[in-house]
């Protein structure tokens, strides 16, 4: 009989009782950067202490994994290294400075001398509370959290941290900002004021065009095609950075610096595919282009020596681009001098998006003028739904005063001009035929018989047992007995017969919910009244639903181009299941 002891197999905990009497485990739990085994000792006063320990430490390994062996993260080591080694070569400069700021001016101050594995969920949200009781905005707050999660979430990557806390704390409520367009009168104000400064296109492009600042400030001549009048926006300016040159004799800060070194590049390229695009400019507008470079014209030659060819449209007297700081305080003495209540740069933008979809531009286009990413416009579009009754009701007033002439009356009537003012009846309903076309129980209106006709025969071509008829009515009784009254009443019917749809939902996690289904489905054009319809070739869109699965939605009357959207549609349904704060959708944790 063999009495020779058997040895553990290679790579088992092993536990054991030293001389001194205490008992020790050690469990492998990988292998280190050297490649050598990487054991980990835990030690007790008894065995079934030990033999606890070691079978947590094992339960720890073949679940989350075990904190990588080195370097004792504290939670300002770690940010200070992620942000100046891991992030900055890789995200963009307004990006780090975002990082840096909440890093720096929040988090380290708040939580810096906590060991990073020490670090618990309420730590975050109690941090979140004070900043705000502090007097920070919500979205301060919220871009904190943001941006120790994008941390964390790295730590957890290289094996420094087992779970994230920061995916476990609430984050920040943010509430949508409202979206606060001027007046026509606001604008005109501003226009009439504008008009007396160097750069008056400039403020001109922010309210006509909606240009962002960034992309405003890094127009240059050459993305201004005056014979075909368009403008191509290509990059963004970026807010300058500077170091000293005099080795800090100064003793003022870098930017005012005698003798100060730009340390970032002037401009860089729009960030999203859809941000590079074409844009129609009025000609009113070019005039005062072509104007403000024949100005730009006599400045240079009056710098003479001074002067940096650059090529930019808006510019220093000197050829540099402006600085986005400068042109914000200008645009503040603008809103003063106008008397115009105080806003953003930003609402400028809002403003030419309002106007844009009062005046019933097409999404589309929209779209296109404002550089909205195709996924992500329809919730931008949203913002802009709930405009004031009194932006509406001036833009109303100021296409009726164009069509008949000036308000005049005690009530504001305007006279019939031009044959252009509709007969009515004595209670105010405008009379003519409603042409309705009957589809079993639902009703479509129409001013034009033979759109209605058409609707008619496609619908009983398609669905020969269902009864499809047309019917005439007066508008008296469609505004009585009709759903929607005169509003109801269509004048034209979509050119496209079938709409292709592609869909499919996700769960929280990113698995798909419907496996086995179809992807693709068509529907008719009579479907054109549910938010099932569009004329685009493709569009799509991603939303999180009440039950918390988010949904990919992509239509469009090009079935190609539809199908080739659809698995980017699913691609960012599933990222957004999986992250949902990166979407905004804070609720969804």
């Amino acid at each position: 009989m063999n009495t020779a002891k058997s040895r553990q197999p290679n790579g088992a905990s092993s536990i054991f009782q030293s001389k001194d009497g205490r008992w020790h485990g050690y469990v492998s739990v990988g292998v280190k950067d050297d490649g050598t085994p990487d054991r980990r000792h835990v030690s007790r006063k008894t065995r079934p202490e030990v033999t606890k320990a070691v079978r947590e430490l094992e339960k720890q390994r073949d679940s989350t994994g075990v904190r990588k062996a080195g370097q004792t993260w504290t939670v300002e080591t770690w940010l200070t290294h992620w942000v100046e080694n891991i992030a900055a070569p890789h995200v963009g400069e307004n990006t780090i400075d975002g990082y840096r700021v909440a890093v720096y001016h929040h988090l380290i101050p708040g939580l810096g001398a906590h060991r990073m594995e020490k670090l618990e969920p309420e730590h975050l949200e109690r941090l979140y509370r004070k900043m705000q009781a502090n007097g920070s905005a919500s979205g301060t707050a919220h871009q904190a959290h943001r941006t120790v999660n994008t941390a964390l979430n790295e730590a957890v990557r290289r094996r420094h941290l087992t779970t994230n806390p920061a995916s476990i704390a609430k984050a920040p409520k943010v509430e949508e900002e409202e979206v606060e367009p001027y007046t026509l009168e606001e604008i005109q104000c501003l226009l009439l004021e504008a008009a007396k400064h160097r750069h008056h296109s400039r403020w001109v492009i922010a309210l006509a065009l909606g240009l962002r600042q960034g992309e405003a400030l890094g127009l240059k001549w050459d993305d201004v095609d005056f014979e075909q009048g368009v403008l191509f926006v290509r990059r963004g300016r970026l807010r300058p950075r500077y170091k000293h040159g005099c080795g800090n004799k100064c003793r003022r800060k870098p930017g005012y610096c005698p003798q100060k070194i730009s340390t970032r590049r002037e401009t860089k390229d729009t960030k999203t595919h859809a941000g590079k695009r074409t844009i129609g400019v009025p000609e009113q507008l070019l005039t005062l282009l072509r104007r403000h470079k024949e100005e730009q014209q006599r400045e240079r030659i009056l710098a003479r020596d001074l002067w940096a060819e650059k090529g930019y449209v808006f510019t220093s007297p000197t050829g540099e681009p402006l600085n986005p700081n400068t042109d914000y305080h200008k645009w503040k003495d603008l809103l003063k001098a106008a008397g115009v209540r105080e806003g953003r740069l930003h609402d400028a933008r809002h403003t030419a998006a309002t106007v844009l979809l009062i005046l019933g531009v097409p999404e589309a286009i929209v779209d296109r003028i404002m550089g909205w990413e195709p996924g992500k416009s329809a919730r931008m579009r949203r913002r802009y739904q709930h405009l004031t009754g009194q932006v509406l009701q001036q833009t109303a007033a100021k296409v009726g005063e164009l069509l008949w002439g000036p308000a005049s009356g005690p009530r504001g009537m305007r006279p019939a001009a031009r044959g252009f003012a509709p007969p009515h009846h004595g209670d105010g309903c405008l009379q003519g035929t409603v042409y309705v076309a009957r589809l079993g129980e639902r009703l479509v209106p129409f001013l034009h018989r033979e759109l209605a006709d058409f609707l008619v025969s496609q619908w009983g071509d398609d669905h020969g047992e269902s009864l499809a008829e047309l019917e005439e009515w007066g508008r008296e009784k469609w505004e009585d007995m009709g759903p929607g009254g005169t509003q109801a009443i269509r004048d034209k019917i979509p050119d496209r017969r079938i709409v292709h749809h592609a869909h499919a939902v996700f769960l929280p996690g990113g698995e798909r919910l419907n496996i086995g289904c179809d992807d693709q489905q068509s529907v008719a054009a009579w479907e054109f009244e549910t938010d099932l319809y569009t004329d685009l070739p493709v569009r799509w869109h991603t939303t999180r639903r009440p039950g918390q699965e988010v949904e990919a939605q992509v239509r469009g009357t090009d079935k190609a181009a539809v199908f080739a959207a659809f698995p980017e549609a699913c691609a960012q349904a599933t990222d957004r299941a999986r992250h949902p704060g990166n979407y905004g959708d804070l609720n969804a944790c």
